[in-house]
């Protein structure tokens, strides 16, 4: 993960995420808790509807200006564009307009997502996932065993739910299989 490869350290324990809560603030004087750390580490549930503005805090860390930022350099590198063309990941500049991915991960959730065309997705099958059909997100790729971050997430199915929230899936373990379904 590029936050611990920033701080060097391996983000496992209680201490540290203190620690690590500790180098964000003492490099961006922002304050970000613990707690929030563990959410987004998978250490404790809840890293589902993790808010932009912890995106973003955790992007400026990086040297990024925002969240969408960072997610726009993940188009570049160079180590994630070579696993795309292996079969251990999919990007964006693999797809055309209508093509259908199938992602699964851990404990037993499975979603197809239908490309709509410049980094935006929307659902159309969903197992024991938090997402719905008709839900719509962007990304910029998809990972086996890296966590999938969805931004602007759309919620289809609850009236009235708070829009544009981000959604992190496979928190703990990441992705288990990423496949192009077309013809399904």
């Amino acid at each position: 993960m590029d936050i611990e490869h920033e701080v060097k350290r391996k983000i496992r324990t209680p201490y540290d995420f203190e620690f690590l809560a500790g180098v964000i603030w003492e490099r961006l004087h922002e304050n970000i808790s613990p707690t929030t750390l563990k959410r987004l580490w998978g250490y404790i549930d809840g890293a589902d509807t993790t808010r932009r503005t912890t995106l973003c805090l955790l992007s400026q860390f990086l040297g990024f200006a925002d969240w969408e930022a960072y997610v726009a350099s993940l188009a570049t590198r160079t180590d994630i564009e070579s696993a795309a063309f292996e079969g251990e990941g999919i990007h964006i500049n693999d797809l055309q307009p209508g093509d259908r991915i199938e992602v699964t991960w851990l404990p037993n959730r499975r979603c197809v997502f239908r490309y709509e065309g410049e980094a935006h997705f929307t659902v159309m099958e969903a197992e024991n996932a938090k997402l719905h059909v008709g839900d719509s997100f962007d990304t910029a790729c998809f990972l086996i065993g890296k966590q999938m971050f969805l931004d602007n997430v759309r919620n289809n199915k609850e009236p009235g739910t708070k829009e544009g929230v981000s959604y992190v899936a496979g928190s703990k373990n990441g992705l288990n299989s990423v496949k192009i379904v077309n013809g399904k």
